[in-house]
């Protein structure tokens, strides 16, 4: 079994997908304390170290065969502010290349936004790209939406980074193709069922009493963005989002009771996260929103994690 250190480790949702490809993660790294009760509800305390990336210390760092991150990417969003390596969260990538100087990991697997590529004319991947290259690293990469790569019905784009330094693993590793999208993000949502009160509008505030009138069909979800209601097209849930804590940037459908936000558990779906996760008690529906538009979807990473696998074993062995 291969193992795997997780950064930036969120909820899990990377963690997940390599655990699901038969990948066992050693070690896992969290600064958000919200967060890092999810994970701990979800996966245990054996091996997450919550604090700063910067306090950490390489040496308590163990060996791994893939050092895995899905580094902050607010800094590179279209959504953001987009400020890159100004951010003092754009700067964290450069945590990640001073860890894996340290323990020198044979693949690096990275996510952030499709946006990543195109970032300040393509300077930001450049410095990425030059970093890994620098640490003797040959690097594969490609933007794989989640209804290209998971048939998981939600625009989310995101560019997946692979990165080693075995020419035989290179040689042996693809990137998995694109597959049919079989089901309508609608076919996830049951519209008989009466949600609880908090997740439906009630016509007490302007925007509430906007997004009444504006949400008018039950056969699609509708996105919402600074405050402004479209509706979606091909069918499909729009890219959840860390800020969708906020109603008037939450993803919104009709349902048979009433106008109302996608639910915590039909986000999680639109993750691809198993139906047995949720979140422990503790947790504020505010906090569970931004923690679900901050990780992956799920399927898209197992399907990348399964092709590490298949390219690992194919080296028999020999450099790993």
């Amino acid at each position: 079994m291969y193992d795997v250190v997780s950064l930036f480790a969120g909820i899990g949702g990377i963690d997940l997908g390599f655990i699901q490809s038969g990948f066992n993660v050693c070690w896992a790294n969290e600064l958000n304390h919200a967060a890092c009760n999810t994970f701990r509800h979800n996966f245990g305390s054996q091996y997450l170290v919550e604090g700063d990336i910067h306090d950490i210390d390489e040496s308590i760092i163990p060996h791994c065969d893939v050092l895995a991150a899905g580094f902050p990417c607010q800094s590179f969003s279209i959504a953001g502010k987009k400020k890159g390596f100004s951010d003092p969260r754009g700067q964290l990538f450069f945590d990640i290349i001073r860890i894996a100087r340290k323990i020198h990991p044979p693949i690096i697997f990275l996510e952030n936004v499709e946006n990543l590529m195109e970032h300040d004319n393509g300077n930001t991947f450049q410095v990425v790209h030059a970093s890994l290259l620098e640490l003797g690293y040959i690097v594969h990469y490609r933007p794989m939406p989640s209804h290209e790569y998971a048939n998981i019905p939600q625009t989310r784009r995101r560019i997946f980074i692979v990165a080693t330094w075995d020419a035989g693993f290179s040689r042996n590793f693809r990137f998995p193709e694109p597959m049919p999208l079989t089901v309508r993000a609608t076919e996830w949502i049951d519209r008989r069922v009466r949600q609880p009160d908090i997740y439906y509008f009630t016509g007490k505030t302007p925007f509430e009493r906007y997004a009444i009138d504006c949400v008018q069909r039950d056969d699609i979800i509708y996105r919402t963005y600074h405050g402004s209601i479209t509706e979606t097209r091909d069918y499909m849930c729009p890219t959840l989002t860390a800020n969708m804590f906020k109603p008037h940037n939450a993803p919104l459908v009709r349902d048979c009771y009433g106008v109302r936000r996608l639910t915590l558990k039909e986000c999680l779906h639109f993750q691809g996260f198993p139906p047995d996760y949720y979140f422990p008690k503790s947790i504020t529906i505010s906090d569970a929103y931004r923690q679900i538009g901050n990780s992956v979807t799920v399927p898209v990473v197992a399907r990348i994690a399964k092709q590490i696998s298949v390219a690992l074993s194919r080296c028999n062995g020999e450099t790993f």
